[in-house]
């Protein structure tokens, strides 16, 4: 594949763009809350691609270069047009901060059993795969994932929806191993949190 690019191979670049292109725009839609924006980022990202295929090393996977470039592009953007937090600033907006559960649904320090559930987690993963996979449950979920902080958006669109491994999520952007475990530890709970209030709010029609 680099080898046909770097030779102009345009069949090879356009399957490049159809393999990443809509993952790259979510992810710089994630920064711009533009979408216009975000479209100008990938833009700019394939062209800095095309110009920087010479040299690059192989030292990562092609796709991690490509959407640590289009990661750098789309933080530089989204603090230029104040549409959302500075890249370097986001370890400070509290996405590590706080419990990832509510603590009222465990039991009281005074409590002798104190620490286990009080108000036992809804079992909804148990239901019929396509009542999990119907169109309400997945835009639910869409929007569960549009509420959470931007970094742990970022992350469990990776992870979760578009597949990625770890270490691809935390060298495109620039997260360490236990931050990004973090991350998406949390944003898994969040989502998780409202599919079951769903859920149960389902049940008791």
């Amino acid at each position: 594949m680099i080898a046909a690019l770097r030779s102009g191979d345009e069949t090879a670049f356009r399957a490049l763009v159809k393999r990443h292109g809509a993952t790259m725009r979510r992810v710089a839609y994630s920064f711009v809350s533009d979408e216009a924006v975000a479209d100008e980022v990938v833009q700019e990202t394939w062209l800095a691609v095309i110009r920087g295929l010479d040299g690059f090393e192989g030292r990562s996977s092609l796709k991690t270069w490509i959407f640590s470039i289009l990661v750098r592009r789309a933080q530089t953007r989204g603090a230029r047009e104040r549409r959302t937090t500075p890249f370097s600033s986001l370890t400070r907006t509290g996405d590590d901060d706080g419990p990832t559960v509510d603590p009222d649904r465990f039991l009281p320090a005074d409590h002798c059993a104190a620490g286990y559930w009080s108000i036992t987690p809804g079992r909804f993963f148990e239901l019929p795969e396509d009542r999990l996979l119907a169109a309400e449950t997945v835009e639910l979920v869409e929007e569960a994932i549009g509420r959470l902080p931007v970094r742990q958006q970022q992350v469990i669109r990776l992870r979760d929806v578009e597949g990625w491994d770890a270490d691809e999520v935390c060298q495109s952007l620039e997260l360490s191993g236990p931050n990004q475990r973090v991350l998406l530890h949390r944003a898994r709970a969040a989502v998780r949190a409202e599919l079951e209030q769903y859920f149960a709010e389902v049940v008791t029609l």
